[in-house]
């Protein structure tokens, strides 16, 4: 049946839904055909190159949304850091680091629901310093902005937008409540609208079901998103999902796969969380579909040593 599947997937044939809960079902005695089916689409629609992206945390903590899986919601006591919008100088100084060590993308992340005015200007110039002065693209991940705000992003050259689904409709209400799924599709439609390219993925290993998670997958194929990043959860201490049990190595590399098989032709993005949930197995992630990584560390947490990724990379046989 796996094999059946898969033979119809790499001929052309569309992945259906019960299909592809089949394989994230796929046994030990056939994962090895999944990954490569995996590996052959990615390399069939998207070559070898490998999407590289940077981020900076510009500003931290004391968010009021209760989204159960984050260190930065005011309501959790986790710990985290917090501090305002960094300077410009700041941001531009980690943007020039970013491309210095080979990244392509540089994306500029806060916390909260939205800048103020005077954040969202602050921003903006340090978009235009980043633009004249060395050659990296921007992205932005800055809550949910009105199209005025998105518009200026767009005239400014930012490449892409990240605002995740987070994970399927159905088990949203499950990880937050202070905002719906609703309000986050229709962010998504705004920045279509304003012709930004949305970076909309989501987090695996929330407690979703294997449905759950295949409906992530589904909604992010009817939205036609090109740029998936896939987070696995790394439980913070303080968080209302603090004592979830963590997937596996071999699920979360599984459902990596399933996503390429979904969405062949995206830049499917090995974000959050990869360093906890795969360990020793992170390459193997990179053979079976994804073809982006965030280096260089998260929002709360450190990542490995760029150097340590960035040879990875080269030890795959991927360009830059």
């Amino acid at each position: 049946m796996i094999k059946a599947i898969l033979d119809n997937v790499l001929s052309g044939k569309e992945l259906e839904f019960e299909e592809a809960r089949l394989l994230l079902d796929t046994g030990q005695d056939e994962l090895y055909l999944l990954l490569h089916a995996a590996d052959t689409l990615r390399r069939r629609f998207c070559g070898d190159k490998m999407d590289i992206c940077s981020l900076i945390n510009a500003k931290s903590g004391l968010c009021s949304e209760d989204c159960k899986f984050c260190a930065q919601a005011s309501r959790y006591n986790t710990g985290c850091k917090t501090y305002p919008l960094v300077s410009v100088e700041e941001i531009v100084k980690q943007a020039r680091f970013a491309k210095e060590m080979g990244a392509a993308n540089f994306c500029i992340v806060i916390s909260g629901t939205g800048p103020t005015s005077s954040e969202f200007s602050r921003i903006k110039e340090a978009i235009l310093r980043i633009k004249k002065e060395f050659s990296v693209e921007v992205d932005c991940s800055l809550g949910n902005l009105g199209k005025d705000m998105l518009k200026d992003l767009k005239e400014l050259g930012v490449s892409r937008y990240n605002h995740n689904l987070e994970t399927s409709e159905d088990f949203y209400k499950n990880i937050c409540t202070s905002h719906t799924y609703s309000d986050r599709l229709g962010m998504v439609q705004k920045l279509k609208e304003v012709g930004l390219n949305p970076c909309c993925g989501g987090i695996i290993g929330l407690g979703e079901t294997k449905e759950e998670r295949i409906k992530l997958m589904f909604s992010l194929k009817d939205l036609d998103i090109r740029c998936v990043p896939i987070n696995i959860l790394n439980p913070r201490k303080g968080t209302p999902l603090e004592n979830v049990d963590p997937l596996s190595p071999i699920e979360t590399i599984k459902t990596v796969a399933v996503f390429r098989l979904v969405l062949p032709k995206a830049i499917i993005k090995i974000a959050g969380g990869r360093e906890y949930a795969l360990g020793d197995m992170q390459a193997i992630a990179f053979t079976s579909g994804a073809n982006g990584m965030i280096v260089g560390g998260y929002l709360t947490t450190k990542g490995r040593s760029i150097e340590q990724d960035l040879e990875m990379v080269k030890d795959l046989g991927f360009e830059l």
